[in-house]
């Protein structure tokens, strides 16, 4: 008995990682592929998910921004952290939403800074294409415009603090994670609700850029979310996906 007791501790910490891959590949296989396409012949690659909906009803939409390590064309990586979070069972049937998760190409970039961090006036070739997948989904689509929420990691958390300097009146709310901006946008968007993540030993991106962001929207007069992980590197997306507080208070927020 103790040996199959031992047998049996041993093997349980796989069956539960087992029981988690199948449950991610089961979750991104609800996500349609999708590609969207502009008239100048421009694309890019998107994943959508749209719980069943009564077409006389209007849902928030969840913009999701990668980070650099899922860039590529193969429609599949951008799934790989934090989106499959929003598309949990429990998560679908407390807040039914659309979903949009597109993928950079290779060597691209959502944001468009310069090398010293600071904000281009003219959105990077993907930013302009995310855009208008975004306008394109709120015309063929049942989104409630007063919800729509805009989230990403690392190279897609810089992209979110982009997005909403370029387009301040789009979101009704932000979640960027282990990202940073250029702190003189903060007066365009610093009256949307952000909450924003990081981890205090994260190597890859510090987390400076972070704190510079939520000084400035202090600074600035409003009270946006600040989340700081000890002991936590570049992974802190890992804990803010997670963190069921977190999406209940995204989808709380409405444009005023």
């Amino acid at each position: 008995m103790n040996i199959l007791i031992h047998v049996y501790k041993s093997i349980f910490p796989l069956i539960l990682l087992l029981a988690s891959c199948f449950g991610s590949v089961a979750q991104s296989n609800l996500f349609s592929f999708e590609k969207y396409f502009n008239k100048n012949g421009d694309s890019l690659n998107y994943r959508l998910l749209m719980t069943d909906y009564s077409p006389a009803s209007k849902y928030p939409l969840v913009v999701f921004l990668h980070g650099s390590g899922e860039r590529g064309d193969d429609n599949k990586a951008q799934l790989k952290w934090g989106v499959l979070n929003f598309a949990s069972s429990q998560n679908m049937k407390l807040h039914p939403s659309i979903i949009i998760a597109p993928q950079l190409p290779k060597e691209m970039n959502w944001d468009n800074f310069t090398s010293e961090d600071k904000f281009k006036p003219s959105p990077s070739k993907t930013m302009k294409l995310l855009k208008e997948l975004i306008d394109e989904t709120i015309k063929n689509m049942p989104v409630d415009t007063n919800r729509i929420y805009i989230t990403g990691l690392s190279l897609g958390g810089f992209g979110t603090f982009d997005a909403l300097a370029r387009y301040p009146n789009l979101f009704a709310a932000a979640v960027p994670v282990c990202g940073g901006g250029d702190i003189s946008t903060v007066k365009d968007f610093a009256h949307v609700p952000i909450w924003i993540f990081h981890g205090a030993i994260d190597e890859s991106v510090t987390p400076n850029y972070s704190q510079n962001m939520f000084n400035a929207l202090v600074n600035f007069g409003v009270k946006p979310g600040f989340t700081q992980y000890p002991e936590v590197g570049h992974f802190a997306w890992l804990a803010a996906y997670d963190d069921q507080m977190m999406i209940e208070w995204l989808y709380r927020q409405k444009k005023q």
